[in-house]
């Protein structure tokens, strides 16, 4: 079963994480897909084989040939769920073969297309073959196509065993879509000396920075009267909310920042006159900067409890992960070993900061370093994601040769 066998039956899989549940793994799902890889991983040789069933993490090793046994041992991850953003159920792919370059009818009956206008990159995969949704679902390719390459990188090398390596590791998580890919990842018994997650997106993108990230609940208490009363006596929480929300830049928001800029991203609000809550993800790739940023969230609610009384704004901020640059940045043969083997397959690298994070980013303060290297999707996260063909295939020969490559 090749790459995109692999991949098609498992984005036919709802894996959707959920930020609710409050379980782990956070829907039982995606004890199906780990389930059916720990198969398929017996079934082509890998040994050490551990299924974590309460916490939905699957380990597997590839052994070293002869004569490599002494090399550092390198590591591979994917992460199993796919993004609560857009419905994963029924999810219904289909290949666009030699793709002509131009706008792409995903549903017919909906009037659903995925226009060049909008996504301008698509051009540039004119005369490959596109794997893309009906439109009603997300294909689900962050962070399965990561898992199919892995997959198919092991039952290359395992029915190989001709070409020499060192020992391999390899490891599936869930949850990394709601930030908890590494809550229970147990760094220790993966034993790997440096890894790699398999989480990016287009061929050659290679990713050792990610925003150091927090999240932050706002809420709002107000005082309901009824507004034929309300003179002097009603507190519109709403209308605080929106008060608030003013005193951020309006120019540092994800609408209108890119490269290493931050920003304050208001995720979601809910509430009424008597009380309201508002969900923040505060980012930048600069921790002084980010540390700055979540100094002035703090502040605007300390300025308004001091207008409207102590205890109408609370502020609930949490930490969420680093920029692993801070870690990778002692290690930066990790990023060297990639980019002469990207050289070698003729591969033009993409080195650009993630604007976002990755499991990575938490292992590698875990002790584990750990870059991101591409998976061929784009549009992660939405109906009109989609995947290549030849550049998933191309990216489970930059697995091998990284795989093979000798410390």
């Amino acid at each position: 079963m090749k790459v995109m066998d692999k991949f098609l039956q498992y984005v036919k899989m709802d894996t959707q994480s959920s930020a609710e549940s409050g379980t782990t793994p956070s829907t039982p799902a995606q004890q199906e897909l780990a389930k059916l890889l720990y198969g398929q991983l017996g079934e082509m040789g890998a040994q050490e084989l551990v299924y974590d069933e309460e916490h939905c993490y699957l380990y597997a090793s590839i052994p070293a040939s002869v004569g490599w046994e002494q090399a550092p041992v390198v590591g591979f991850i994917a992460h199993m769920d796919t993004s609560p953003a857009v419905t994963g159920k029924g999810v219904k792919p289909r290949i666009v073969e030699q793709y002509d370059g131009g706008d792409i009818l995903l549903n017919q009956e909906k009037n659903i297309v995925m226009k060049v206008c909008d996504f301008p990159e698509l051009a540039s995969y004119a005369g490959k073959s596109l794997v893309v949704t009906d439109g009603t679902t997300l294909l689900g390719a962050d962070d399965k196509a990561g898992v199919a390459e892995i997959m198919e990188m092991a039952e290359y090398l395992l029915s190989h065993p001709e070409i020499p390596h060192g020992k391999i590791r390899i490891g599936f998580t869930p949850d990394e879509e709601i930030g908890a890919g590494a809550d229970y990842f147990d760094v220790e018994r993966f034993g790997a000396d440096y890894a790699y997650t398999v989480d990016g997106d287009r061929l050659g993108s290679l990713e050792y920075e990610n925003f150091n990230a927090a999240g932050a609940k706002v809420t709002v208490n107000g005082r309901s009267v009824h507004p034929g009363e309300a003179k002097g006596k009603m507190v519109n929480a709403i209308l605080l909310a929106q008060e608030f929300h003013s005193l951020l830049p309006v120019a540092e928001n994800p609408m209108y920042t890119c490269g290493y800029e931050g920003f304050y991203h208001l995720d979601a609000i809910k509430g009424d006159v008597e009380r309201t809550e508002m969900d923040y993800i505060i980012r930048d790739h600069d921790r002084m900067k980010f540390e700055q940023k979540k100094e002035r969230f703090q502040k605007a609610a300390e300025f308004l409890n001091g207008k409207y009384g102590e205890g109408t704004f609370a502020v609930d901020m949490k930490d969420s992960y680093y920029n692993m640059k801070e870690i990778i940045g002692q290690h930066m043969y990790l990023v060297e070993d990639v980019l002469e083997v990207m050289g070698e397959l003729g591969i033009e690298p993409h080195v650009v900061p993630i604007r976002g994070g990755t499991d990575g980013a938490r292992l590698s303060f875990m002790g584990l370093p750990c870059p991101n290297l591409c998976t061929g999707g784009q549009n992660f996260h939405g109906r009109f994601e989609y995947a290549c063909v030849e550049d998933m295939e191309k990216i489970v020969e930059l697995l091998v040769g990284i795989a093979c490559r000798r410390r």
